[in-house]
């Protein structure tokens, strides 16, 4: 059997309509798309969905998903051009999954002590944190964009993000060191890898673009030029920093 055939058969199964509400919300239903979160989606968006990897579902609207139907379409299909994949759960698991994934929004926020006023002086100045961020049209390519980061990531995942800066790196922001086999060593940021070559932004913060056959060795260090907050800010200071990213929703 051909290796898509399983996939094409279950996407046949599947019904061409789908209902505008969900259809699965009683407390067993729940339940069950707890149990079935928690096996397939907790480890990007988080166990209490507030993000990670993924985006944080613990708010009280999607943007992507406002409707019970178009919340269904993204468990089901992903989001192209985004790590979202699709899912090969049945019809019932998608809605129980879906039913669950609403729940997360009515959860207590963590609590944000900080002054958001304060936190984006800290943002921009004793932070420097826009040597490596971008916010808007503002800042750095080292680190991942920070535009909208508040209603992607929880406030609780931002304290902890900061604290700990190396504890979940994204691979296209790994420190990666090599050698050519002309001599020349570089270190900086995977922007970018193909079959044929790989995209560095070097630590000077300009981009570099090696071929693979000109690389004698390279290794990728789950490591990252951001450090951690102890020693740089108070408690107070990254209170405040963390209430100003939790702050920043983007366009809405």
């Amino acid at each position: 059997m051909l290796w898509w055939a399983p996939f094409l058969l279950f996407q046949l199964q599947q019904p061409l309509d789908i209902p505008d509400k969900n259809p699965h919300t009683t407390a067993a239903d729940i339940e069950q798309g707890k149990r079935l979160f928690m096996g397939r989606c907790a480890s990007c968006h988080g166990p209490a969905g507030d993000g990670g990897k993924g985006a944080n579902l613990a708010v009280p609207k999607l943007s992507r998903a406002s409707e019970d139907r178009s919340l269904y379409r993204i468990i089901r299909f992903g989001v192209p051009d985004t790590e979202m994949p699709g899912s090969l759960m049945d019809t019932n698991e998608l809605w129980q999954t879906a039913a669950f994934v609403r729940t997360l929004g009515r959860v207590a926020a963590s609590p944000i002590t900080g002054n958001a006023a304060n936190g984006q002086q800290v943002f921009k100045t004793k932070g420097n944190c826009l040597n490596c961020h971008a916010l808007g049209t503002e800042g750095g390519r080292m680190g991942p964009s920070l535009s909208g980061i508040g209603a992607r990531r929880g406030a609780a995942h931002l304290k902890a993000k900061i604290e700990n800066p190396a504890s979940d790196v994204p691979p296209n922001f790994r420190l990666v060191q090599l050698t050519t086999k002309a001599g020349k060593s570089l270190r900086g940021i995977r922007l970018n890898e193909d079959t044929f070559s790989i995209q560095l932004l070097d630590l000077s913060g300009n981009p570099q673009s090696v071929w693979k056959d000109d690389i004698a060795q390279m290794t990728s260090e789950k490591k990252t030029t951001m450090p951690p907050s102890k020693g740089r800010l108070t408690d107070s200071e990254l209170n405040d920093l963390v209430a100003f990213l939790a702050a920043e929703k983007g366009a809405q």
